[in-house]
């Protein structure tokens, strides 16, 4: 009996801790994006802005995306699967800012670098999906932090 009340306790330690996790994820997702958006603010040259993608910022966004996942992975499985509506909301988010990261890089990748105008038409659309995906992360971290 002793050792079934310690494990409810054990499980529900790592439960809280792994919500602990997943939030500071959020935070860092938040951070991140808001640093894509500065960053993308101040560069001008389509060249430079193109390396420090494909060397820092692409990685970067993936890692921390890719640990948003994960943990929502294994917080689903120690709810034993249990797909509630901000669950649902969470999965349709991270396909939702997937698509946009992927759609953001080959936009850029595929760009004419040799046209004068092409990192100016790039920025505002750039700009555009940086601030969808940040009012996204804003609202459902608030939305789940609010529950």
């Amino acid at each position: 009996m002793i050792s079934l009340l310690y494990y409810n306790f054990v499980m529900n330690e790592m439960y809280i801790m792994g919500l602990s996790i997943h939030s500071i994820g959020a935070v860092a997702l938040l951070s991140v994006i808001f640093l894509n958006v500065l960053i993308l603010f101040r560069i001008k040259d389509i060249h430079y802005y193109r390396r420090m993608m494909s060397i820092f910022l692409m990685p970067l966004t993936s890692m921390v995306l890719g640990g948003m996942l994960f943990t929502g992975v294994i917080m689903m499985a120690a709810k034993h699967l249990d797909f509630t509506v901000p669950n649902i909301a969470m999965i349709i988010i991270s396909i939702i800012l997937i698509i946009l990261e992927v759609k953001r890089s080959k936009t850029l990748k595929y760009l004419n670098s040799k046209k004068e105008n092409a990192f100016k038409i790039y920025k505002p659309f750039g700009l555009k999906l940086l601030y969808i995906e940040f009012i996204i992360v804003t609202l459902i971290s608030l939305w789940m932090w609010l529950i």
